[in-house]
């Protein structure tokens, strides 16, 4: 059995820095402008990004094209490894399509050489969470066949539950009209969101206040994670970490699992969804 892979993922997943690092995780980096200056995840912090967004400016994503993926796959074949790339939703970037587009050039260039592109389907530490369980796979000797098989099982069942704060920024973003945006934000209504099975979000529904959206969005995981048995889950979020551990304590009272993960939401997944997001993240029946 062949362990020698590199496991590739794209900074989307949201994992903190050192964790990619201490596990050995390769990570190519999407990239964002703002006011016409382009950024990568680490140029600025986490809280300057959000502070720039709740001061009115709207960051433009960018997927990773073929050639960019491409030369980063390249290096780790001339040095004789096999690679595994787990991307973020093809329902929501093309970075992973470009990573596809790139394996199967790559492919006839080095036959000698193992690739696999594997659609996580998921987003932001759902991304994140498949990552950190296909790691532990790897950890424990499985081949990367195996694993990119563990995640086209298991993809379908990971929970992504998100509670948006900013209208006004979804509307800037084009996402609700003005109309909505201002109605919603002066009764208060925060919607909910969740990941589907094709990748892409979708509102599910809505809170008032901003607290009822935070009870709202644990009860909707509590039904699609139902009798599943957890070890871990992720949240991340926009900036509102006091946000973040109120929810980690009310899902750690209701489905005892102690271990968890917080991390801010990066700025690629915050260019969409403005300061203030929060999202939970699962194994369950279905997302």
């Amino acid at each position: 059995m062949n362990n020698n892979f590199v496991f590739m993922t794209d900074d989307s997943c949201d994992l903190p820095s050192e964790y990619l690092v201490n596990h050995n995780i390769e990570t190519i980096k999407l990239s964002y402008s703002i006011d016409s200056v382009e950024y990568r995840a680490g140029d600025i912090s986490p809280k300057e990004f959000f502070d720039l967004v709740r001061q009115g400016k709207m960051p433009i994503t960018a997927q990773v094209n073929m050639e960019d993926m491409r030369t980063f796959m390249e290096k780790f074949l001339k040095q004789g490894k096999d690679l595994l790339y787990i991307g973020f939703s093809s329902g929501l970037s093309g970075t992973c399509n470009s990573g596809m587009m790139a394996i199967a050039e790559l492919k006839k260039e080095y036959p000698e050489r193992q690739l696999i592109a594997v659609d996580s389907l998921a987003a932001s530490l759902g991304q994140g969470l498949i990552i950190h369980k296909a790691n532990r796979l790897r950890e424990e000797g499985k081949s990367m066949q195996e694993i990119a098989k563990w995640v086209e099982d298991n993809r379908d069942n990971v929970v992504h539950m998100v509670a948006v704060d900013d209208l006004m920024h979804l509307h800037r973003g084009g996402r609700v009209s003005a109309m909505s945006a201002i109605a919603g934000s002066v009764l208060g209504i925060k919607p909910i969101i969740h990941l589907d099975i094709d990748g892409k979000l979708k509102v599910i529904g809505k809170a008032r206040g901003r607290k009822q959206a935070l009870i709202n969005v644990v009860n909707r995981v509590k039904e699609c994670v139902g009798d599943v048995s957890n070890d871990i889950f992720m949240i991340c979020h926009g900036d509102c970490e006091d946000d973040a551990n109120f929810v980690a304590d009310m899902i750690t009272k209701q489905f005892g699992v102690q271990n968890h993960l917080i991390n801010y939401v990066g700025p690629v997944i915050g260019s969409h969804t403005g300061a203030g997001v929060l999202a939970v993240f699962m194994m369950g029946k279905h997302k």
